[in-house]
């Protein structure tokens, strides 16, 4: 009868083991708070995504190296959203059901990200934007709003624009060139509402398609009807086929641009004209830097080797805001003690300050203000023939 006695006790040792390792492997996962980047990857603002995935890697190693975040290093998780608004809804609740993110980071477009806020608010994840600055993203209506930014706002940015477009070219009688999307829906609502404050006409506003090879017909009617300045918005792809199309015309009129050009191959793209462009920008790594700037650009040399010149750190708006929207999310969590959505919200609010890339942030976020930059942080910049992008004097 004693013989007998092992057996069970081993099967119990061996359920045991087995319940044990079952309970224990979510615990291993949770080792790590898990960050989410939902992004364009692939395809023409492919750099863009490179960009940001380099902020926040260069962030997530610094705060790592300083022991993580609540006792737990960061972990990023990346998608490609192909600029594709149902891709990214469907990346967005892969990253938050599956690997359970704590917070979502987006891409570069408006309209992939205007498709995330609706989930992420659902979901009671922070959605932080690093890019996309389509105005309706954080000023989304929701009472309970997740989506924090860390980029340009349209409604700011179509504001620079017009100022800029008098300032430079004593601009009269400005005409849009805009993409036919959400995106060039909130700037044609911002530019309309910044030449107003101004009392100013506007010739027209002509829209036009992503995949258009030839907008001289939009373009003409731009002219006939007097416009002395384009105020373009646009990503890479379809700004250089302005720009090209122009160049056929022979219509040298100033083009002032919100960034789109920057999220990609645009120098190459747009061809001997590309530097015609002035765009819009939230840092530069060209000239003179602070130690900060400094500091980072070495980091991202090291980290990166095939960083070779300072084009080869085009779009550096797409580095610098991730790279403080990432020590910022950091302080949230911190501050929340907690990845819990709700918790890391208000964690957002309780940010005192933090010295940045782009500037000394003072509670860079309020319960009724979710975008930390401002028109101050703004500068206009050019491609040069190299493909860098340098800061314009005046």
């Amino acid at each position: 009868m004693m013989s007998r006695l092992p057996l069970p006790i081993n099967r119990r040792l061996v359920l045991a083991s087995a319940l044990a390792l079952v309970m224990l492997s979510p615990a291993v996962a949770q080792q790590t708070i898990k960050v989410g980047l939902v992004a364009a990857m692939s395809g023409q603002s492919a750099k863009s995504g490179e960009a940001i995935t380099r902020g926040l890697t260069l962030a997530i190693d610094e705060i790592n190296a300083k022991g993580g975040v609540l006792g737990k290093k960061l972990e990023l998780v990346s998608r490609d959203d192909e600029s594709n608004p149902a891709k990214g809804v469907v990346a967005a609740r892969e990253l938050v059901q599956r690997e359970k993110v704590a917070a979502l980071f987006g891409g570069v477009d408006t309209p992939v990200s205007l498709a995330i806020v609706p989930f992420a608010n659902q979901a009671k994840v922070p959605f932080m934007g690093v890019w996309a600055a389509g105005t309706p993203i954080t000023k989304n209506g929701a009472a309970e709003n997740y989506v924090f930014r860390v980029s340009a706002v349209d409604e700011i940015v179509d504001k620079a624009l017009v100022d800029y477009s008098i300032k430079k070219y004593a601009a009269k009688k400005p005409g849009m060139i805009l993409i036919n999307n959400p995106w060039g829906e909130s700037n044609e609502k911002g530019l309309k509402a910044a030449l107003a404050d101004k009392k100013m006409e506007y010739a027209g506003i002509e829209k036009f398609e992503t995949n258009d090879v030839d907008v001289v017909p939009q373009l003409t009617r731009l002219k006939q009807a007097g416009a002395d300045v384009l105020y373009l918005v646009a990503n890479v792809a379809p700004s250089a086929q302005v720009v090209k199309s122009l160049d056929r015309m022979g219509w040298n009129v100033p083009i002032v641009s919100h960034w789109g050009p920057a999220g990609g191959r645009f120098a190459e793209l747009a061809g001997a004209s590309a530097p015609k462009v002035h765009f819009i920008q939230t840092y530069s790594f060209s000239g003179k830097l602070p130690p900060k700037g400094e500091a980072v650009l070495a980091a991202l040399k090291k980290k990166f080797p095939e960083i070779k010149s300072l084009a080869d750190v085009t779009p550096a708006v797409g580095i610098a805001n991730a790279y403080d929207a990432m020590h910022l999310t950091a302080l949230a969590i911190a501050k929340a003690g907690s990845t819990e959505g709700p918790k890391v919200r208000q964690g957002f609010y309780a940010i005192d300050g933090y010295d940045g890339l782009i500037k000394n942030y003072k509670k860079p976020f309020t319960a009724t203000q979710h975008d930390a930059l401002g028109s101050d942080d703004y500068l206009f910049t050019y491609f040069n023939k190299d493909g860098e992008i340098l800061p314009l004097t005046n």
